[in-house]
């Protein structure tokens, strides 16, 4: 027999509007929801969670991440190309050499957050 009840259908009579409207004036522009849902898309890959995760331990060039992750060069510079675009990681040179590291705090706390939570 079907059920005749679904909890997640609304009757629109009962619509709590200021509720509602309360919500809805704090959300945010579209275009910063769009920054937030590129942002989780750059953590989408494996690889670039892995330099993140390194440079969460220590600044590193690109010849040390790669060794550290038995990749080539050539991938590990790409992967932090999107990383610095979506401004998660940084980077400082000395001399010829371009030394890499997570952008600000706020990226460490992602990750942070991110392990507690897959470790619960």
């Amino acid at each position: 027999m079907e059920d005749r009840y679904n909890a997640d259908i609304c009757d629109l009579v009962n619509v709590h509007e200021d509720l509602v409207k309360k919500v809805r004036s704090e959300l945010p522009s579209e275009d910063t929801l769009y920054d937030l849902t590129e942002l989780f898309r750059i953590f989408g890959d494996s690889t670039r969670i892995r330099i993140l995760y390194v440079l969460s331990a220590s600044e590193m060039c690109v010849c040390d991440i790669a060794a550290l992750l038995g990749m080539t060069q050539s991938a590990i510079s790409h992967q932090l190309k999107a990383l610095k675009n979506a401004r998660l990681v940084k980077s400082r040179r000395e001399g010829k050499t371009v030394f890499y590291s997570l952008a600000d705090s706020h990226v460490q706390t992602i990750i942070d957050q991110g392990m507690e939570h897959v470790s619960e």
